[in-house]
């Protein structure tokens, strides 16, 4: 495989980028070597400055559920854009998306446009503690829920993948008004609550763990939340920006049948460009201004060319068979890479839902941030390179999601699977 552009092009980045990289996990800091410079990418494939071909399944960390650059969206796009790309001013097209994720999601009445899956979880939190008038919030170890200070507190994903306990440049105030519990852990999660419910405005979780690897709830977990946040007039945030309309059309809350009070969107619901999302029952989100006193504005937020592509994405994941479709990949996936590992005779926890997948080096069960950091990520770190030499390009980091697209072919799968014995059969 040539690197000699994308070495090239990395050494270049350092000087002008710090670590060369505008997201850290894209470094390849945890799995070694010098991250791929993309020059283009077309539905499961992308292709390196080098002329390298790899089958996708990063997906842009999500929102590429279609594939890369697919037909309609792109026109969607286009059409857009010849209008004009910001207005900074009301469009009726951010009206037709507001009511399909209020059609696809029943827990929301209404609905913020945002630009960024962070922008949705900072906005949400602080309505949550205008509304209970409460200033705490309980998190989960390992959930990561955007860059924001008060979610830093033991989060998942970059933070883990990079080793960093608790970044630096969060006050310490900040910190101590954001608790947490081992995800999965109903037990010490309820002891906290008893101690502190009356402080917290919010408990905020991921449905599915996506950040820690992918990490699925037990069947008990999500309707206890329900349960005792209602006890203790918690609100209730789904962090949705990975599930929303990926594991079901109408995200997990609507495949494990938990309502929340607000839930978070981002990536699918732009279709590719910068977009996030919040909302909920009416009378919470009736406290956003201008109808309420909770201030949160952004100049690109519901930008005519990402609400356009956003829209366009979730007509076309509407139609009959798409979900379906979905799950049967996904499923061809998740079993070809198990029954690799089985015939390498190498220890391999796979978890799924819907087209996240999760694969850990370990014989134990992972349901938790405690149990997934268990996982031999040396061994990851080989198996990423490995596939690579082999064309396909997986997350680069042992804590991230393996997601699949409506555009990976059999033949895509197959090759991945043919991949995948080769290079378990090595380790």
């Amino acid at each position: 495989m040539r690197t000699t552009n994308s070495r090239a092009y990395f050494k270049s980045a350092q000087s002008a980028i710090p670590g060369g990289v505008n997201s850290p996990v894209r470094a390849f800091r945890s799995v070694g070597g010098d991250p791929l410079f993309i020059k283009k990418a077309k539905g499961a494939l992308l292709e390196d400055v080098d002329g390298n071909t790899f089958i996708d399944y990063v997906l842009s960390w999500g929102p590429m559920i279609l594939g890369h650059a697919h037909p309609s969206v792109l026109n969607a796009i286009i059409k857009a854009a010849k209008q004009g790309t910001s207005y900074g001013a009301p469009c009726q097209a951010e009206t037709e998306l507001a009511k399909l994720i209020i059609q696809a999601l029943p827990s929301i009445d209404q609905v913020r446009l945002v630009n960024s899956g962070t922008e949705a979880v900072m906005s949400a939190i602080r309505l949550a503690r205008a509304y209970t008038k409460r200033d705490s919030i309980l998190k989960f170890d390992g959930c990561y829920h955007g860059h924001a200070d008060h979610l830093l507190v033991k989060a998942g994903s970059g933070i883990a993948t990079l080793g960093i306990p608790d970044t630096p440049g969060v006050p310490k105030a900040f910190a101590r008004q954001t608790m947490t519990a081992p995800f999965n852990d109903i037990t010490a999660t309820e002891k906290l609550i008893h101690k502190h419910g009356k402080d917290l405005a919010a408990i905020i979780v991921e449905p599915v763990a996506g950040n820690m690897g992918v990490v699925p709830p037990t069947d008990e977990f999500l309707p206890w939340l329900r349960m005792i946040t209602k006890k203790y007039e918690i609100l209730l945030i789904f962090d949705e920006v990975i599930t929303g309309f990926r594991v079901h059309f109408g995200g997990a809350q609507t495949r494990y049948k938990v309502t929340p009070d607000l839930t978070c969107l981002g990536k699918i619901i732009g279709g590719g460009l910068p977009i996030g999302a919040y909302g909920g029952r009416k009378d919470i989100m009736q406290m956003i201004a201008p109808s309420g006193p909770v201030y949160q504005a952004g100049t690109l937020a519901g930008n005519p060319v990402a609400v356009a592509a956003g829209l366009e994405t979730l007509r076309q994941l509407k139609k009959p068979g798409v979900y379906n479709n979905l799950e049967r990949k996904s499923k061809m996936v998740a079993e070809g890479l198990g029954e690799a590992a089985r015939h390498a005779n190498i220890p391999y926890y796979q978890t799924r839902v819907g087209s996240m997948l999760g694969g850990f080096f370990t014989g134990a069960p992972v349901t938790n941030f405690a149990s997934a950091k268990k996982a031999n990520t040396d061994r990851y770190a080989k198996f990423f390179h490995g596939m690579l030499q082999q064309g396909v390009y997986l997350a680069p980091s042992q804590f991230e999601a393996m997601l699949v697209s409506t555009c990976h072919s059999n033949s895509h799968i197959g090759h991945t699977v043919s991949a995948a014995r080769k290079v378990l059969k090595i380790l």
